[in-house]
C-alpha cells in the first residue's frame, strides 16, 4: 500500500516565517539584567526580610541567593558572605533610627522633648518593623556594627546633651546626665521591644504613659496622662 508522504512531510513543516508561535513570545522575552547597584540593593532587601524572620543563624547564603535568583558566588562577590551582608543591614538600620531620633529632638519644653524621643522610636518600630526586629537580636558581627545595647548607648548620647543643659538650669549635677539619658532611652526602647508584637495600646497612648513615668516618677503619676506637644497620634 502506498504511503502518503505529503502528510508526513506536512507534519514536519515549520510555521511560515520560521518564528515561534505568538503564544510563546512572552516566555521567550529576554530578561533585563540588573546593574551591580541594583543587585546589591535586591540582596540587601532579601537579607533584611530573612534576618528579621529567622535571625542571623537561621538564614543561609543559599536561601538568600535562591530568593534573588542568583548563585551563591554573587552574594560573596557583593558582601564577602552572610556576615558582610548582615553588617550592612544592621548599619543601615542603626543610622535610620539615629537619624529619626536626632531629627525629632527639636526645641521645646523638656517634657515635650521626651515626647518627641518616645514618638521617634515608636515611629521607627511602626515603619521599619523588620529593621527593629533585627536590631534587638544579638549581633554576631563586630561591635563596631552595633548591637541593641550599643544602639541604646548611641541614642542616649544624643539625649545626654539636652538633659545636661536642663540639669544645669535646675541646679542639678550635669555629670549625672549620661546616667539619666541611658535610663530614659533604655526604658523607651525596651517598651518598644514589647510593643512591636502587641501594638496595643495605640502609639500615642504608649508615648503618653512613658513620658508620664519619666516626667512624674512613680510617686506623682497622673491617672490619665496627656501629651503636651503638637503630636497626638
Amino acid at each position: 500500500m502506498a504511503i502518503d508522504s505529503s502528510a508526513n512531510n506536512g507534519s514536519k513543516r515549520k510555521p511560515s516565517g520560521g518564528s515561534a508561535p505568538s503564544s510563546s513570545g512572552g516566555r521567550r522575552a529576554r530578561r533585563v539584567r540588573m546593574t551591580g547597584a541594583e543587585r546589591r540593593e535586591q540582596l540587601l532587601d532579601i537579607g533584611r526580610t530573612l534576618f528579621a524572620e529567622r535571625g542571623y543563624e537561621g538564614t543561609s547564603v543559599e536561601e538568600i541567593a535562591a530568593k534573588a535568583g542568583v548563585s551563591k558566588p554573587v552574594v560573596y562577590e557583593h558582601f564577602g558572605g552572610k556576615e558582610g551582608l548582615y553588617a550592612v543591614v544592621v548599619d543601615r538600620e542603626m543610622r535610620q533610627l539615629l537619624d529619626m531620633v536626632t531629627g525629632a529632638l527639636t526645641a521645646g519644653h523638656p517634657r515635650e522633648l521626651l515626647e518627641q524621643a518616645a514618638f521617634a522610636l515608636l515611629d521607627y518600630i511602626e515603619t521599619f518593623t523588620d529593621g527593629f526586629r533585627i536590631l534587638v537580636r544579638d549581633s554576631p558581627v563586630a561591635q563596631s556594627t552595633g548591637t541593641f545595647a550599643s544602639l541604646i548607648s548611641d541614642i542616649a548620647t544624643q539625649v545626654e546633651d539636652i538633659l545636661g543643659l536642663e540639669f544645669k538650669a535646675r541646679g542639678f549635677d550635669p555629670k549625672l546626665a549620661p546616667l539619666y539619658a541611658q535610663a530614659l532611652v533604655g526604658m523607651v526602647a525596651l517598651t518598644g521591644q514589647w510593643w512591636v508584637d502587641t501594638r496595643k495600646p495605640k502609639k500615642a497612648e504608649v508615648a503618653a504613659h512613658l513620658v508620664n513615668l519619666a516626667w512624674h516618677g512613680l510617686g506623682n503619676l497622673e491617672a490619665r496622662p496627656r501629651l503636651i506637644g503638637h503630636r497626638k497620634s
